[in-house]
């Protein structure tokens, strides 16, 4: 069975609240997002409720074997300039190796082909040079460093702007489709997985 047979995003549900509400608060996740402080259930229902209502956001999940073990959040979706911004995160840590990519893949994917637009941009904390380096890997380019932009724990860090453009996906995609099928061949092959 093919690793696109065993992935998939779908939309968020009533019934992944809690589980996300757990990965968002924990102190891994916190740590890489601009805001950090402990989210509460009623704030995180209604957050959920805003999102159901609004038309420029849309928040999936990455399921991985039919668990759900991560979030992609697709913002500021502008219609009219076809361009969005995202944020996304594993929750779960017992993953195999290239899962992110796996997500970021069916994502991409997601954003380009279905909604069409022409632009995804991205901000990441400058110190996430794990993030820093995911996108690079998925083909996005530098365009600004903001110095001092956010505040966090009493310090203000830089955040670095990138962004992907849908030329530029047009031509990675395959390259970065046979990755993950390589990823994912491996991992079926160490783990006698079916």
């Amino acid at each position: 069975m093919q690793w696109f047979k065993k992935c998939r995003l779908r939309p968020l549900e009533e019934a992944d609240l809690e589980k996300v509400l757990k990965w968002r608060n924990s102190d891994r996740i916190r740590k890489a997002m601009f805001t950090d402080r402990i989210i509460a259930m009623d704030e995180h229902r209604a957050w959920f409720e805003r999102l159901n209502k609004e038309k420029n956001a849309i928040c999936m999940i990455f399921e991985l074997q039919g668990r759900p073990v991560g979030v992609v959040n697709i913002v500021q979706i502008d219609n009219r300039n076809h361009k969005c911004s995202w944020g996304f995160y594993l929750g779960e840590v017992a993953l195999p190796r290239g899962a992110g990519t796996m997500m970021g893949y069916l994502a991409l994917e997601y954003i380009f082909e279905t909604l069409g637009m022409h632009k995804l941009c991205a901000e990441v904390l400058a110190y996430n040079a794990l993030s820093v380096r995911f996108h690079k890997k998925l083909g996005f380019v530098e365009e600004s460093h903001f110095k001092k932009h956010v505040l966090k724990n009493g310090s203000y860090e830089d955040v670095i702007a990138m962004a992907l453009f849908r030329e530029i996906w047009v031509k990675f995609k395959n390259q970065l489709k046979k990755y993950v099928l390589a990823v994912w061949d491996n991992y079926e092959r160490n783990n006698n997985f079916k």
